[in-house]
């Protein structure tokens, strides 16, 4: 019977992430409703418990009150792929007046740089890495 239960508690702690269900799911965060496709974000923990945001704001504000080295995943809807989960750590961001965003920063997730400056170029704005964006919210 124990290691019954041992195999259940493992199963239970799959690093992976989930869908978001949008309409249904609220974020973590602010508490609202998840409905923007373009801009819904979500990390993962290392033990597997799985958290989804409205905004990439949202999740960059959740972290900090978290400890960064307890996420084993960090994701993003991206602009050009509404409803699919990226790599947050490898996409590219635009904050611009030109895209709002459903929490107000204006922030925008793209896979790359280059889908970043183009957007940039039509909408205006300034883009960042993850890194640089991390450091934006830190302050």
């Amino acid at each position: 019977m124990f290691s019954g239960l041992l195999i259940a508690l493992a199963a239970g702690c799959k690093v992976a992430p989930e869908p978001i269900d949008y309409g249904a799911d609220a974020c973590q965060f602010c508490r609202m409703a998840i409905v923007d496709q373009q801009h819904g974000a979500e990390i993962v923990t290392n033990k597997g418990k799985v958290f989804k945001f409205d905004a990439v704001e949202c999740m960059m504000n959740h972290l900090r009150e978290v400890e960064a080295q307890s996420v084993s995943l960090f994701l993003v809807n991206t602009y050009p792929r509404p409803g699919e989960l990226l790599d947050a750590t490898q996409a590219s961001y635009l904050v611009s007046k030109g895209i709002p965003s459903p929490m107000g920063e204006y922030l925008t997730a793209f896979e790359n740089e280059a889908q970043a400056v183009e957007a940039q170029i039509k909408h205006g704005g300034d883009v960042y890495t993850w890194q640089e964006i991390n450091n934006r919210f830190k302050d």
